[in-house]
């Protein structure tokens, strides 16, 4: 039984393939390569990341390997389940901002992606602590 393979060129260039021996061939896009980094590293299969989005893993694949466009709702919906701002994703690199270095600039870069009814429950735990520890290191 003979292996069906699809190959989806954009100027000779191999954009997807669907046989395993071929994978190595595929050139993602620049969006798929970071959607693909943000899932990895945020511990999800195509799969589950297309439950979380209530699309088909399919539709992950495609996303990760074409150069597609990408409607604004699924490029939020990506942006919070996998944790990463909108900008991350778009490859849009911002100028530091003043504020928090290192790991506090980490998490608030995280939190700033959550939605807003839960980055006002953080920042009020945060602002809580800052108001205990001035009060504690006054007294």
């Amino acid at each position: 039984m003979s292996q069906a393979i699809f190959v989806a060129t954009r100027e000779n260039e191999p954009v997807a393939v669907y046989n395993a021996a071929m994978k190595k061939a595929a050139k993602r896009s620049a969006l798929g390569e970071r959607v693909a980094a943000a899932r990895q590293a945020a511990g999800l299969s195509q799969a589950l990341l297309a439950d979380k989005l209530g699309v088909s893993q399919q539709m992950v694949g495609y996303l990760e390997l074409a150069p597609v466009a990408i409607r604004p709702e699924l490029l939020a919906q990506l942006s919070e389940v996998l944790a990463v701002p909108v900008e991350q994703l778009l490859g849009i690199v911002r100028k530091a901002a003043p504020g928090p270095v290192g790991k506090a600039r980490l998490v608030f870069d995280r939190v700033s992606a959550l939605p807003r009814e839960r980055q006002q429950k953080i920042l009020g735990a945060v602002e809580d602590m800052l108001v205990a520890h001035e009060t504690r290191k006054a007294g």
